[in-house]
């Protein structure tokens, strides 16, 4: 049986979800931040015989996470996915082997597939942070934030991306840090889907003259040590080998694969 999920079901979601904490942050993080309400979010299990979970599916917008530990009803998810999906272009992501059982089963968009780390220790962080003087943004540096990203050809920034900041700020559910020269902001690094127990480390950039200085490693090291201190397992993704190497060095360790359509 699949049905959506509401606030009286949070004790028995959140014991399922907090069993891969790392790979859920997005779920996890999401239903903390906007609970089960939300015009713009909805939360769906599906249950066996005995009435316990064996997967959970998240809507957030136009994007939907799966998750499920073991064999789950992929068709029935896809339906459901079909069924309530806002517009024809179908965004999915999720845990690459659970993402993987939607292809052929929904009409996705191209595939994107990186590494997904998680960082235990702040032992190698620790030798990092204090090389420089890492800020935390504020709501008024968005504006200072975007424009950095804005100057970098390898980022893209979205019409949506300075709400998304200023949410993610106004919630808790991301924080910024950044490193200024002459009070130019040139290097930064962000969480998003902060819960209780995670947060993804996005947003790694620096200006392009002032690469090879370490200040992304720095920033890097900073949200490392705060966040485990916090309570809570800094995790990212990547593609780029040479910035695996880094976060590796930092401390951070492949556990799979993550995918995304759309």
């Amino acid at each position: 049986m699949i049905r959506r999920l509401t606030a009286e079901d949070h004790q028995q979601v959140f014991s399922f979800l907090r069993q891969d904490p790392s790979f859920n942050l997005f779920i996890i993080g999401d239903i903390e931040s906007f609970g089960y309400d939300a015009d713009f979010q909805d939360v769906w299990g599906q249950f066996d015989d005995a009435g316990s979970l064996k997967a959970v599916l998240l809507r957030y917008y136009d994007s939907f996470i799966p998750y499920a530990p073991d064999d789950f009803d992929a068709d029935g998810v896809a339906r459901l996915i079909r069924e309530t999906a806002r517009s024809s272009s179908i965004q999915l992501s999720g845990k690459a082997e659970i993402a993987k059982q939607f292809e052929g089963r929904l009409p996705l968009g191209r595939k994107r597939t990186l590494y997904f780390c998680e960082c235990q220790t702040d032992e190698y962080a620790r030798q990092e942070n204090g090389s420089f003087a890492v800020k935390q943004a504020g709501l008024a540096d968005v504006d200072r934030i975007l424009d950095l990203r804005r100057r970098i050809p390898e980022f893209e920034t979205r019409p949506s991306s300075r709400d998304m900041l200023v949410k993610g700020m106004e919630t808790n559910s991301a924080r910024t840090y950044y490193i200024e020269q002459d009070g130019r902001m040139v290097a930064t690094a962000s969480t998003s889907a902060e819960n209780s127990l995670s947060a993804m480390i996005v947003g790694v950039c620096t200006d392009q003259e002032h690469r090879g200085k370490g200040y992304a490693s720095a920033i890097v090291a900073k949200l490392v040590c705060d966040l485990l201190a916090e309570g809570k397992m800094p995790c990212l993704f990547y593609d780029n080998p040479d910035a695996g190497r880094i976060y590796r060095r930092l401390g951070f360790r492949d556990i799979g694969l993550w995918a995304m359509y759309g």
